[in-house]
């Protein structure tokens, strides 16, 4: 239950401000069906992130012990410092538009998430307990609860968002995750 709920809260407010809220939004405003788009960010993060956490459950596996917490420890410190760094909405999703909301939510939202820090933090977590199954849960959720009500509210929400605190929330948690991580 540790793995899932703290993939949760981590994911939910690392994704405050991030590029998949911006595509969120724009997704919203270019096709106005909620489910469909809704339907996608599931399916698209439970791939993503079920392969990430498939990869962070087999390198808590085969990194020794010895030097897994020390990685570990310090992967979380330095995703937590990236968080300060806030996402840009880096390409337009225009060529997309003719799929329909699914089929362009589930491909921009798959992609937007490779090598993104809740991706790099899903392996992290995974890594750490050893739970593919409840770290890919725990992420999924946290990328809906961040996600949804952006579809549901649109640019209202997003208008009155603390982003810059978020930020530093998530960062303050993935840094306590690593020095949790070296201390334990």
């Amino acid at each position: 239950m540790e793995a899932f709920l703290s993939s949760t809260l981590a994911v939910a407010i690392a994704e405050i401000g991030d590029k998949t809220q911006l595509l969120s939004l724009f997704l919203i405003t270019r096709f106005n069906r909620k489910r469909a788009i809704v339907l996608g960010i599931l399916i698209a993060t439970l791939v993503n992130h079920g392969l990430s956490a498939l990869l962070g459950d087999w390198l808590g596996t085969v990194v020794p012990p010895d030097w897994g917490r020390w990685l570990i420890g310090g992967s979380f410190i330095a995703v937590g410092m990236w968080m300060l760094i806030p996402d840009k909405d880096d390409a337009g999703p225009s060529r997309f538009e003719k799929l329909g909301a699914f089929w362009a939510t589930l491909i921009l939202f798959f992609i937007a998430e490779i090598g993104d820090k809740t991706q790099i933090a899903t392996v992290l977590l995974a890594a750490e307990f050893q739970s593919t199954f409840w770290v890919t849960m725990g992420t999924t959720l946290g990328m809906l609860i961040a996600n949804v009500p952006v579809i549901m509210a649109g640019q209202w929400l997003m208008q009155r968002l603390p982003v810059k605190a978020a930020h530093v929330v998530a960062s303050v948690l993935f840094i306590g995750f690593g020095v949790w991580s070296l201390i334990m």
